[in-house]
């Protein structure tokens, strides 16, 4: 008879904090107000590309995080990643509300730095690829730097150092490649049906995973 994996430490810290409603903090309020501003100042533009291409990062990052999610689930020892410390509200066990809010806005502040032609190319590469990997790179630096802070948890060597480049491919790559292939559609019908079924698969996967299942 096998031994079960024990949780990890970390995964225990997070667990412990779970969507628990008494961490809130006041200066949650003030994020969604700054990242609802983001929004707010493209929609004033009418630039509605940039508004449907950064919630196709953030639904991109939904299946992300309950898929990884459901590593622990399955395996009782770890998450693909997990979040600990100071946090107004742990939302899943690799995500707190803080990042999630980063995310929110990070596809806009992405589309932005896009030029305009896709064609045009960045140190002989095409600027699309060019940027993502340049996005990607920098998000893991800075997971990295999280790592060292003992506040963000890489548990598999198949997700960590130095498997990086699956990180930046599959943790953050997804997700900019998700916002670009939106903004580029161009075509309102195409964005507006890309994020709606972004969004119902992210619905379905956490109401069923979530309240239903309770497996993550």
């Amino acid at each position: 008879m096998g031994v079960e994996p024990a949780l990890t430490d970390f995964t225990r810290d997070a667990l412990r904090i779970l969507r628990d409603p008494h961490l809130f903090n006041w200066s949650t309020v003030t994020f969604v107000g700054l990242a609802l501003y983001v929004y707010a100042v493209e929609v004033e533009r009418q630039n509605w590309s940039a508004v449907l291409a950064g919630l196709a990062f953030w639904g991109v990052d939904w299946i992300n995080e309950v898929a990884h999610a459901l590593v622990l689930h399955f395996t009782h020892r770890s998450a693909i990643w997990t979040t600990t410390g100071e946090t107004s509200y742990q939302i899943l066990i690799g995500l707190n509300v803080e990042i999630s809010l980063l995310f929110f806005i990070a596809g806009v502040v992405f589309v932005k730095q896009l030029p305009p032609d896709p064609a045009v190319k960045i140190l002989g590469v095409p600027n699309r690829v060019f940027l993502v990997l340049a996005f990607s790179t920098s998000a893991v630096l800075v997971e990295a730097l999280l790592s060292a802070a003992d506040v963000f948890h890489w548990e598999y060597w198949w997700w960590n150092f130095p498997n990086v480049p699956l990180i930046i491919l599959f943790g953050y790559g997804t997700f900019f490649a998700a916002a670009a292939w939106v903004y580029d559609m161009r075509n309102r019908s195409r964005q507006l049906m890309a994020v709606g079924s972004l969004a119902a698969i992210d619905a379905a996967l956490l109401i069923t995973f979530g309240p239903i299942l309770d497996w993550i």
